[in-house]
């Protein structure tokens, strides 16, 4: 047998999996779970920068696809505002603008695939 500490979506397991003979089948896995260390407060989004041009990053919340874009460069906006829809787990999850400004740039298009944290659009 041997034992594995596996981390799902924040969940964290002691995994015990017993060696089979090859028999095609799959082991079997117990699975007893643990508690999973609090992860770090996320930082507060960095003040606006003077005079830089896309001082103010609008990042992704989460993995997946972008399935709409609202807002387009040189356009104002409020805070609030739709800027992007994003798709995860058939789920439309808005972007929005973090603060007054004008958008600097839009860094993804529809369909593309995004990471947590990308860059996906900058304003001032």
């Amino acid at each position: 047998m041997k034992n594995y500490t596996i981390t799902v979506n924040g969940n964290v397991y002691d995994v015990t999996v017993e060696e089979g003979q090859g028999t095609g089948a799959a082991p079997a896995a117990k699975a007893a779970p643990k508690a999973a260390p609090k992860a770090a407060p996320k930082a507060a989004p960095a003040p606006k920068a003077a005079g830089g041009a896309g001082s103010v990053k609008v990042a992704a919340s989460v993995p997946g696809k972008v399935f709409k874009v609202e807002a387009s460069a040189g356009q104002a906006v409020k805070a609030g505002d739709t800027l992007i829809i994003l798709e995860a787990m058939k789920m439309e999850i808005p972007v929005v603008a973090p603060q007054d400004g004008t958008i600097v740039s839009i860094d993804v298009a529809a369909g593309d695939a995004v990471e947590n944290g990308d860059t996906l659009a900058t304003m001032d």
